[in-house]
């Protein structure tokens, strides 16, 4: 007789085989550039807290007195007795940031991309996902059970051809700056292809928010589109915010709905008020300290340019994500490894995160970094390639 599930082992070992085995390091410090990493301090390049506002002063004060205030847990979902006053709060402020009627706060953005999902299409509706989308837009795309299309990279045309077969209610899904690449997905241009096959338009801005516009509202801000242009916008709290959770902006009417309908909101429970206590500090420092949007602009050109005079292959990106492209599974982990050495802690991102064969350093900066950090990981990186080549 087989025993169950006997071949989990023997898929590990594949896993491990092809360079695709996964692990975890263990943090004993704050997020920060600075990370204390299995007993050494290592410069940290893989962190999404953009703006340094994750061990803020202001957040994590905001955070203490909402313990005293309103305790650790939550207690419940949003609808049973779960829902504080500062919850409450944050969805309003979050709304005005955005420029919405409403915003709605989910307990992780990938629950809000699968619950908005779930809710509005049916299999009679038809959904279309950028090839590149985050695993959790694909993942929701799939789960309504709505006739499921995927369009080439940023390609208008492509999708357009999908959308004159559609039939239902047409839904275009894509992420904002895509997390793997640091690319802008060409929104003006999806805004446009929505409106005229009477589709709707959602934007998962998880790695915009916070970095990119003059308020830092995002690829929205960036583009200057609205409500209209793009009636359902997704943000993480997370990445920018340095704090946890997501929302769902939008119409009064799409967010009732959601309230309404959406499993992962009706059926989770709620994100503890004092973290959404301390994304209102934080959100008040992402609209007031507009230098850290400047600041990671600065590093990024730095790093841009310096990268590229080494020879070292960058994608499109002008974003805090800056790819290394490898190519190899082992070669970007023999890579990354050596950069840890060296005290510099950059992932190594292989399949299926990425497309076989674009196995990559994932660079991301944030606006504690200096000019002189950019330049030590430069260093680093022209002597790990090098010694590669070199086959040492």
């Amino acid at each position: 007789m087989t025993l169950a599930f006997t071949p989990l082992a023997t898929d590990l070992e594949s896993l491990a085989s092809k360079g695709l085995y996964r692990t975890r390091r263990v943090i004993n410090s704050p997020q920060g550039i600075y990370l204390q990493v299995d007993g050494r301090t290592v410069l940290n390049f893989c962190s999404n807290d953009y703006l340094g506002l994750a061990n803020h002063p202001a957040v994590v004060s905001a955070f203490k007195s909402a313990v005293d205030q309103y305790g650790v847990g939550s207690g419940s979902a949003h609808l049973i007795c779960g829902h504080s006053a500062t919850h409450h709060a944050l969805e309003q402020e979050l709304a005005e940031f955005t420029g919405r009627d409403r915003a709605l706060l989910f307990s992780t953005g990938y629950m809000a991309n699968l619950g908005v999902m779930s809710a509005l299409l049916a299999r009679k509706d038809a959904v279309f996902e950028d090839k590149l989308n985050h695993a959790s837009l694909l993942d929701g795309g799939l789960m309504s059970g709505a006739s499921f299309k995927r369009y080439r990279h940023g390609d208008i045309e492509h999708l357009n051809s999908h959308l004159k077969k559609a039939s239902g209610q047409k839904l275009i899904v894509s992420d904002g700056v895509f997390s793997m690449d640091g690319d802008f997905a060409p929104l003006p241009a999806l805004s446009i292809a929505a409106k005229d096959h009477n589709a709707w338009l959602m934007v998962d801005d998880a790695h915009g928010l916070g970095v990119l516009g003059a308020q830092g509202g995002g690829l929205l801000d960036y583009y200057n589109l609205n409500q209209a242009d793009v009636p359902i916008l997704m943000g993480t709290l997370g990445k920018g915010f340095g704090t946890f959770g997501a929302f769902v902006a939008g119409s009064e009417t799409l967010i009732e709905t959601l309230i309404q309908k959406s499993r992962t909101y009706i059926y989770t429970t709620a994100l503890p008020a004092a973290v959404a206590e301390a994304t209102r500090a934080s959100l008040k420092l992402v609209i007031a300290e507009s230098w850290r949007r400047d600041k990671l602009k600065q590093l990024t050109e730095r790093f841009s340019v310096g990268a590229r005079q080494l020879g070292l292959q960058l994608m499109n990106s002008t974003s805090p994500i800056q790819p290394i492209v490898i190519g190899e599974n082992q070669q970007v982990i023999n890579i990354s490894q050596t950069l840890l050495d060296a005290g510099f802690l950059v992932s190594a991102i292989r399949p299926p995160t990425v497309p076989q064969g674009s196995a990559r350093l994932r660079v991301t900066f944030s606006a504690l970094h200096e000019e002189a950090h950019v330049d030590s990981l430069l260093d680093a990186l022209d002597k790990a390639v090098t010694n590669l080549n070199s086959g040492r």
